[in-house]
């Protein structure tokens, strides 16, 4: 298993592919790297394809108590770039791997060969914080009690909709094994603090010229869809696709279709 031993941490990663123009993607919230399951095996047939632990889950540990800011988890990223031998990769960003992805386009930006924000926001108080039922689900699913937490998250990311034609059972357990379980209370608040202290807003208009798009989640509870119109407007020429059915969980819920939206503006840069 690799890693990538920095003064702050120690950074665990992952890779498939051989060839073709290199993709990484950058997970959100108190989730494994690996939880990017369904792009992996869709991308890694014509790209070689990374994705990491951020700071607070999975194999990835703080060598420091110091919580990390987005900043510094997207000094990490940069750093797995960097120890692959890359000089440029397609970054995919959900979530909190958005806000992290926009760190790394805007501090590292000739490492950056196309983005796509996912699911995401640039912070700030505008976009920050969701409903007051949104709210409650998020602290139920990820502080409250333990044996209830799988099954409220499934109700936070998933569309009711959606739950009403799957079995749950497998995602439950999923949610349970690869979320609830991943991580102690310590870390999610860690990563929370970042998550509050991200801003990127008056800074996003230096990404004009990286090709970006933003994919927005119709049903999301957590993010607000007016944020990603906002990411829209701030970053020039960016490109905005709509998935007005999908809920915060798109990588799942959605994968097919956003797997190939996000393999057509990977091979729309690549052509040009």
């Amino acid at each position: 298993m690799p890693f990538v031993e920095l003064p702050d941490a120690r950074v665990h990663y992952a890779t498939s592919g051989g060839s073709g123009s290199p993709v990484l993607l950058v997970m959100g919230f108190g989730v494994p790297g690996h939880m990017w399951l369904n792009q992996i095996d869709a991308f890694s047939a014509c790209h070689r394809v990374a994705w990491f632990d951020n700071a607070g889950a999975g194999q990835t540990t703080r060598q420091r108590s110091r919580p990390a800011s987005i900043r510094d988890l997207a000094r990490h990223a940069a750093a797995v770039i960097d120890a692959l031998g890359w000089e440029q990769a397609h970054v995919v960003g959900v979530s909190m791997g958005g806000m992290i992805a926009q760190e790394l386009a805007l501090g590292w930006k000739e490492r950056v060969r196309s983005l796509a924000l996912v699911a995401t926001h640039a912070g700030g108080l505008v976009d920050l914080t969701p409903s007051p039922q949104s709210l409650l689900l998020f602290g139920r699913a990820f502080l409250g009690p333990r044996a209830q937490r799988a099954r409220v998250l499934e109700r936070l990311i998933f569309p009711d909709e959606y739950l009403a034609t799957v079995d749950v059972a497998p995602l439950r357990q999923a949610m349970h094994d690869q979320v609830v379980a991943a991580a102690p209370a310590r870390d999610r608040l860690r990563q929370i603090a970042a998550i509050m202290a991200h801003r990127t807003a008056h800074r996003l208009h230096e990404l004009e010229g990286t090709p970006t798009l933003i994919v927005k989640a119709g049903r999301d509870r957590l993010i607000r869809p007016s944020a990603h119109h906002r990411l829209h407007r701030l970053i020039p020429g960016s490109r905005l696709v709509h998935f007005e059915d999908a809920g915060h969980a798109i990588l799942h819920q959605c994968a097919a279709r956003l797997n190939d939206v996000l393999l057509e503006h990977f091979a729309a840069v690549d052509r040009a």
